[in-house]
C-alpha cells in the first residue's frame, strides 16, 4: 500500500507543477507562521535603525521599512499606502520593505473598510513621509555643519549643492538616532509627486500568482488541531444536547466542546454551537457530522423570507418617519407616479471563507493569525472572550482571499482563541462555505417606496421615498426596530436630485439574521430603487434617460442635508472637505454617456442603461448594454465605468476595482439572494448562491478615472452601486418590461 500522508494544498502544487511544468514556489514554516515580520524579499537585516514615526524604519543598510496598518485583500493597499509614504520621503521604490502591521491603537484606525485607507489617511501618510524625510534633511545637515533649509532630500538621499556634497539615507541613520523626531513638515507640491497618481504594480503580485500569498487559511503551527464547529440553523438558538461520544468515534478526532452560548446582542462573540477538534481538516469535517445535535432554534425560528418580503413592502407603503423634509411632498400635481423596489439578504461569500489560527503561550497570552479586515477590533474581542487585558494578545495580520465587509467582524477569531485555551493547543478554525453563507453577518434586505409628482411640462415637483430594512445596529442593540442614523447617509438623506419639494422616510423593520455591512452596504439597495425609479420617471415622460438624469440633478451646487433637516452623520465629519457636488456627478454622467455612444443605434433586442450615484465621497456612473435571447435570458454584453474619485494613487488599482465592482455588482443583480425558512437560510454554497460566472461576464469593462485635484474619496465601494440599476434601466430599454425586484434570476432573467 501506498503511505498516506497529509500535504498542503502549495505542496499539492509544487508536486503538481514539477511533474507538469507549472509553477513551483517553495514555502517556508516561519513566512506562513509570522507574516508581521515578512518583507518583499530577502534583505539584510540592518544594524541600526531609525524610526521618525510607527509607519518608517530606515535601516543604516539603505533599506527603508514601511509599515501598512490596513488589510490587503486584493484591492493593492500594501501598495498604495507605501506609495504615499514613499513619495513624500523621496524613497527609492526599489529600497522599499513592506512589513504588514500587527493589530495596535498607535497605528490609528486600522478597519480596511467603508473606502477609507486613502481618504482618511493620505494626509496621515504624507506626513509620515514627509518627516521621515526633513530626519533625513536635519541629520545630514548637523553632519556636515549647514543649516538645513540648504539641503535637499531626493532620491533616497540628501543633496547639499554648496559643497556638492550627498548622502544616503543610510549614511544618516547613525546620525538621525537621537535625534529629535519631527510631529509634521511640509507636503511636497503636486507637480513633483514621483509615485502618487503613477500607475504601479502591486508589490504582491507575483506571491499572488504563484501561490506565494499567505491567507489566513494558510497558517500551520506546531502540534495545531483543525476545528470544524456546527452551528444553530437559527440566529440565536441554542444546543439542547448532541452526542460527542459518536464524533469521538470518528478517526483522527481529538476532543469535542460545546460552545459559550449567544449573546444577546450578538456584536461580534461566538455564537454558540459545538466544535469538534481532530489532527486534520477532514476528520473534523466528518466528526461534525456525527453530533447529532438537538437544537432551540429561539425566537428567530418561524423566520420565514416570504412571509417578510411582504411585512417589509407593507412597511414601505404606510407613513414612516420623515427624516428628510424639503418643502412640501404632498403638494398636488399633474400627475404622480409610484414603485415599490425590493432586494433581498445577500453575502459577502469571500473566495477565502473566515479562517483563524490562535495560540495560548505559556504566559497565558494569545497569538493569532487571522485574515482580518480589523485587528484591532479582533484584538479586543479576543481579550474580552478569553478575560484577558488586550495588551496579552497579539493579532497577525494575514493576506485576505476577499473580504468585502465581512471580515471586520472577528467572531471566527474569536472562536478559535476560544478553543486554543479550551484544548490547550494551537486550533485553526476554517469556516467552510456553507458555514460561511449561512451563519454570517448578511447584507440587509430591503423594500422602498416611490412617489412623484410631475406638472404639465414634464418637470418633477415632489419627491416622497421611504426606506425600509433591518439595520446593521441591530447586531449591536437588540431593541433596534428599523434603519438607524449611520446608515441615512448611504444613498437616502444625500439624495442629490433637485426637487424642489421632498420628504425621505424610515420605516419598521425587525432583524431575523445577524446583520452586517457588505460593500458598499446600503448604497447597494438605495441607488439599485432610486436610479430606478428615475429612469421610470425618464420613460413616463417620454424623455431620454441620460438627459432626464442630468434634468434631475440639475445645476451644478453644493448640498447639505442638514439643510433640509437630513440626518447626515456617517461621514459628516468629511463634509466641509467633500460636499455633495451635483457638478462633479453631473460630469461623470456626460462622461460616461460619451464613453458608450449614448444614443447610438442598437441592434434589435439590445438596450442601454444608465445609472450614476455618490457613495463613500465618489462618483461614479455606469452604463450597461444589454440583450434579451428568444428564451428571455438577459446578456450584458459590455460595462463602462466613470469614477471621479477625486485625487488618485494609484490609477491601475483603481481601474481593477472598478472591473471587480463591476463583476461584483453583476452577481449581485443577476443572482444575489439569501432566503430564510423556518429561521434557517436556504443557501449553501455557490450552485444555491451563485457568482458571475466567465460565460456570463462582459465582453469588456471599460473605466475611466477624472482628472481632479480635490482630495481623495473612496475607490473599493463606489463602483458597486450603479452596477445593478444600470443593467435593470438597459433591460427596460431592451424590451420595455421594468424590473423592480433584485436578483434577475428570481424573473427567471439570468
Amino acid at each position: 500500500m501506498s503511505e498516506l500522508k497529509k500535504i498542503s494544498r502549495r505542496e499539492f502544487m509544487q508536486r503538481t507543477g514539477q511533474a507538469g511544468g507549472g509553477l513551483v514556489f517553495a514555502l517556508t514554516f516561519a513566512s506562513a507562521c509570522s507574516p508581521a515580520e515578512q518583507a518583499i524579499a530577502p534583505i539584510a537585516k540592518a544594524s541600526a535603525s531609525v524610526a521618525p514615526n510607527v509607519y518608517v524604519n530606515i535601516g543604516n543598510n539603505g533599506i527603508v521599512q514601511i509599515y501598512c496598518h490596513r488589510s490587503e485583500m486584493g484591492q493593492g493597499i500594501r501598495t498604495s499606502l507605501p506609495q504615499v509614504i514613499a513619495d513624500e520621503l523621496e524613497a527609492d521604490w526599489d529600497k522599499i520593505e513592506v512589513i504588514q502591521a500587527v493589530g495596535h491603537e498607535k497605528y490609528g484606525d486600522q478597519n480596511t473598510d467603508g473606502s477609507t485607507s486613502i481618504r482618511r489617511h493620505f494626509d496621515l501618510l504624507r506626513n509620515a513621509g514627509a518627516t521621515a524625510r526633513d530626519m533625513m534633511i536635519a541629520a545630514a545637515a548637523s553632519m556636515w555643519a549647514v543649516p538645513a533649509s540648504e539641503c535637499v532630500a531626493r532620491e533616497h538621499a540628501v543633496h547639499h549643492a554648496a559643497s556638492d556634497r550627498s548622502a544616503g539615507y543610510g549614511d544618516l541613520v547613525d546620525t538621525a538616532v537621537g535625534m529629535p523626531q519631527p510631529e509634521s513638515a511640509e507636503f511636497k507640491a503636486r507637480e513633483n509627486y514621483r509615485y502618487i497618481g503613477k500607475p504601479m504594480d502591486t508589490i504582491d503580485g507575483m506571491a499572488f500568482t504563484t501561490g506565494g500569498g499567505m491567507y489566513g487559511i494558510d497558517t500551520a503551527l506546531p502540534d495545531m488541531l483543525y476545528a470544524s464547529i456546527e452551528r444553530c440553523p437559527a440566529f440565536g438558538g441554542s444546543v439542547v444536547s448532541f452526542d460527542g461520544e459518536a464524533a469521538r468515534q470518528v478517526t483522527g478526532v481529538v476532543d469535542v466542546f460545546k460552545m459559550p452560548e449567544p449573546t444577546v446582542p450578538a456584536v461580534f462573540n461566538i455564537q454558540g454551537g459545538v466544535a469538534v477538534l481532530a489532527n486534520n481538516t477532514w476528520s473534523a469535517a466528518e466528526g461534525r457530522k456525527a453530533l447529532s445535535v438537538e437544537w432551540d432554534r429561539g425566537e428567530n425560528a418561524d423566520y420565514q423570507s416570504e412571509a417578510y418580503k411582504e411585512s417589509l413592502i407593507a412597511s414601505a407603503s404606510a407613513p414612516g418617519t420623515a427624516v428628510l423634509t424639503r418643502g412640501d411632498a404632498d403638494i398636488e400635481s399633474s400627475s404622480t407616479h409610484e414603485a415599490i423596489y425590493y432586494a433581498p439578504h445577500l453575502s459577502q461569500a469571500p473566495m477565502e471563507p473566515p479562517a483563524a489560527t490562535a495560540r495560548i503561550n505559556e504566559d497565558g497570552s494569545c497569538e493569532v493569525w487571522a485574515c482580518t479586515q480589523d485587528p484591532q477590533t479582533a484584538r479586543n474581542t479576543v481579550a474580552a472572550t478569553l478575560g484577558l487585558e488586550k495588551e496579552q494578545v497579539t493579532i497577525n495580520v494575514t493576506l485576505l482571499g476577499g473580504g468585502f465587509g465581512r471580515k471586520s467582524k472577528p467572531d471566527f477569531i474569536a472562536e478559535a482563541a476560544w478553543l486554543a485555551r479550551a484544548s490547550g493547543r494551537p486550533v485553526k478554525v476554517t469556516w467552510s462555505r456553507e458555514d460561511d453563507i449561512r451563519h454570517g453577518y448578511l447584507h440587509s434586505v430591503s423594500a422602498q417606496y416611490f412617489r412623484a409628482g410631475v406638472d404639465d411640462d414634464g418637470n418633477t415637483t415632489s419627491w416622497l421615498q421611504r426606506s425600509s430594512f433591518p439595520s446593521i445596529f441591530s447586531t449591536f442593540s437588540p431593541d433596534v426596530n428599523g434603519p438607524s442614523s449611520f446608515e441615512l447617509d448611504l444613498g437616502l438623506v444625500d439624495n442629490p436630485y433637485d426637487v424642489p419639494n421632498m420628504r425621505i422616510e424610515t420605516c419598521d423593520a425587525k432583524a431575523h439574521l445577524r446583520i452586517g455591512w457588505l460593500r458598499s452596504v446600503c448604497n447597494v439597495f438605495h441607488a439599485f430603487g432610486s436610479s430606478g425609479f428615475v429612469d421610470e420617471l425618464a420613460h413616463a415622460k417620454g424623455k431620454d434617460p441620460k438627459e432626464h438624469l442630468l434634468e434631475m440633478i440639475g445645476p451644478a451646487r453644493k448640498i447639505d442635508p442638514a439643510d433640509d433637516g437630513g440626518k447626515y452623520t456617517n461621514y459628516g465629519q468629511e463634509l466641509a472637505q467633500h460636499p455633495i457636488d451635483t457638478g462633479r456627478l453631473s460630469a461623470v454622467v456626460e462622461k460616461v454617456a460619451e464613453l458608450a455612444s449614448w444614443g447610438r443605434e442598437l441592434p434589435d433586442g439590445h438596450g442601454l442603461g444608465i445609472a450614476v450615484h455618490r457613495s463613500f465621497l465618489a462618483y461614479v456612473g455606469v452604463v450597461a448594454e444589454v440583450s434579451v435571447d428568444e428564451n428571455g435570458k438577459l446578456r450584458v454584453h459590455e460595462l463602462w465605468t466613470v469614477i471621479d474619485a477625486g485625487t488618485v494613487i494609484n490609477p491601475d488599482r483603481v481601474t481593477a476595482q472598478m472591473e471587480g465592482a463591476g463583476i461584483f455588482g453583476m452577481s449581485l443583480a443577476l443572482h444575489g439572494e439569501i432566503t430564510a425558512k423556518d429561521g434557517a437560510v436556504v443557501q449553501g454554497n455557490f450552485d444555491t448562491y451563485p457568482m458571475t460566472r466567465i460565460n456570463e461576464a462582459p465582453t469588456e469593462i471599460h473605466c475611466h478615472i477624472m482628472e481632479s485635484d480635490a482630495p481623495p474619496g473612496g475607490v473599493g465601494e463606489p463602483g458597486v452601486p450603479p452596477v445593478a440599476p444600470a443593467i435593470v434601466n438597459a433591460y427596460f430599454a431592451a424590451t420595455g418590461k421594468r424590473i423592480r425586484e433584485l436578483p434577475l434570476r428570481r424573473a427567471g432573467l439570468a
